[in-house]
């Protein structure tokens, strides 16, 4: 990074910058947490000399602090797949519910951005479809930051909402369905050909916010291909190319996932089945009323505490599923 012209190419070195990012993130909370261990062990044996009981308190403290951390430390050990570093396509889609399903795909999407946004990850919306009275239909996020994909791909799967409707006038409860899709961001020379034949182009206006060049001309691109009936779009930018170029990555890596399954049946599990959005496939239920609880119906993680959570404090869940997909894992080698 320090080489002249290193920032030259903008696409190579933003490649680069990211992978830097990725093994800091590895390295450094180890590095720090050595540190911290040097620095307490030393002020404890200064405090123990002098009896120095408020500093022996304060050390107790911290030391419970260094033990939380090396938890985190042992649970992003378990982030050791091949594409769990990656950054990643986040989707959300609204299942059956109608304007209830669209609601939540809504609140999902307020969900997992502040998640976002307190784990310091960047992303930009690549497609959206409103829903026709509230809410949105689909949506689709490119997310990057350090082990994007990897915890992400925790929460893919459904997500079931109970609650006392606010489109319902008799204020009755109603149940709601939404699915989360998550998508590892493969680099350009993926080992995956696309023959153009079994490809189909459509151009459209965008839709939605983007200014009035973005509205006014036909820079949205969506990709259909025929064998597999795979369709990806993008409308976020007013380059055509540019959309383009962003729909063939995320179909590349759709196909390399679809190759990947056939030979790895935990990702298949992971990645492919989802199964219908609607009852009974559900990974999570978000239960508002008669009474609160959130659950994770793969691990039985859950809290009674629904609001932190539908504020984007959903770590519990994730590192759940981590451990509960690592002892899966270990005693399917045995």
């Amino acid at each position: 990074m320090a080489q002249p012209g290193f920032w030259d190419n903008q696409e190579i070195a933003k490649s680069v910058v990211s992978k830097v990012s990725t093994l800091k993130a590895f390295i450094d909370p180890v590095l720090d947490g050595e540190k911290k261990i040097v620095d307490l062990a030393e002020l404890f044996e200064i405090a123990a000399e002098e009896a120095e009981q408020q500093t022996l308190a304060d050390i107790e403290k911290d030391i419970a602090i260094l033990q939380r951390k090396c938890s985190q430390i042992e649970l992003t050990g378990l982030l050791s797949g091949p594409d769990d570093t990656k950054n990643c396509f986040f989707s959300i889609h609204a299942g059956a519910g109608g304007t209830e399903s669209c609601d939540w795909a809504s609140m999902l999407l307020r969900m997992y951005t502040r998640y976002f946004q307190q784990n310091n990850f960047n992303y930009e919306e690549l497609d959206l479809v409103p829903g026709e009275e509230a809410g949105l239909r689909s949506i689709t996020l490119k997310v990057n930051g350090p082990f994007a994909f990897g915890k992400l791909s925790c929460e893919s799967g459904v997500h079931r909402l109970v609650r006392i409707s606010p489109f319902d006038s008799n204020k009755r409860r109603h149940t709601s369905f939404a699915a989360v899709d998550v998508l590892p961001e493969y680099d350009d020379d993926i080992d995956i050909e696309i023959d153009e034949k079994d490809l189909r182009m459509d151009f459209y206006r965008a839709g939605g916010a983007g200014g009035q060049h973005v509205n006014k001309t036909s820079s949205a691109v969506r990709i259909t291909h025929f064998p597999t009936g795979i369709v990806t779009q993008c409308q976020n930018d007013r380059s055509q190319h540019r959309n383009k170029a962003e729909a063939m990555k995320m179909l590349k890596g759709k196909l390399y996932m679809l190759e990947q399954q056939k030979r790895d049946a935990e990702l298949a599990k992971l990645y492919g089945n989802k199964g219908e959005i609607a009852w009974g496939n559900q990974i999570r239920s978000y239960v508002l009323q008669p009474y609160q609880l959130i659950k994770d119906h793969r691990t039985d993680f859950q809290t009674g505490n629904i609001q932190p959570v539908l504020d984007g404090e959903i770590e519990g869940f994730i590192d759940s599923f981590l451990q509960y997909r690592a002892e899966k894992k270990h005693k399917s080698n045995k």
